[in-house]
């Protein structure tokens, strides 16, 4: 049996945000992955962070907690905070939770971008 595999990729966007394109499974045993991924990121006023969350298949509550966990932090640090990309059944779980209501989700990273530079 092979374990589930998660992908970070860190990209700084020309007009400053930092994105986190996140792929794969987003469970307990790759949550770390992302956890080391976001303790990376300098996070400052002015500094937003997109995360874009088009390529989960998959996320438990571990991942929804390194979620919160990098929301709070960036609200610490005077960042903006967005999430991108979230599928039909996330943004369900998300819902169901109430998350939706903490979190700012945009369809895609291009208008999570957009609405941060505003």
């Amino acid at each position: 049996m092979t374990e589930p595999a998660l992908t970070v990729e860190q990209q700084m966007h020309p007009a400053g945000p930092v994105v986190l394109t996140v792929t794969g499974e987003l469970d307990h045993h790759t949550a770390p992955r992302l956890t080391e991924a976001l303790e990376g990121v300098p996070l400052a006023p002015g500094t937003p962070l997109v995360i874009d969350l088009s390529g989960v298949a998959y996320c438990d509550s571990t991942g929804i907690t390194v979620l919160v966990t990098a929301y709070h932090r960036a609200e610490a640090a005077g960042s903006s905070f967005g999430l991108a990309g979230l599928s039909h059944d996330l943004t369900r779980v998300f819902q169901t939770v109430g998350l939706d209501q903490v979190f700012t989700l945009h369809p895609t990273t291009d208008d999570a971008l957009a609405a941060l530079r505003h």
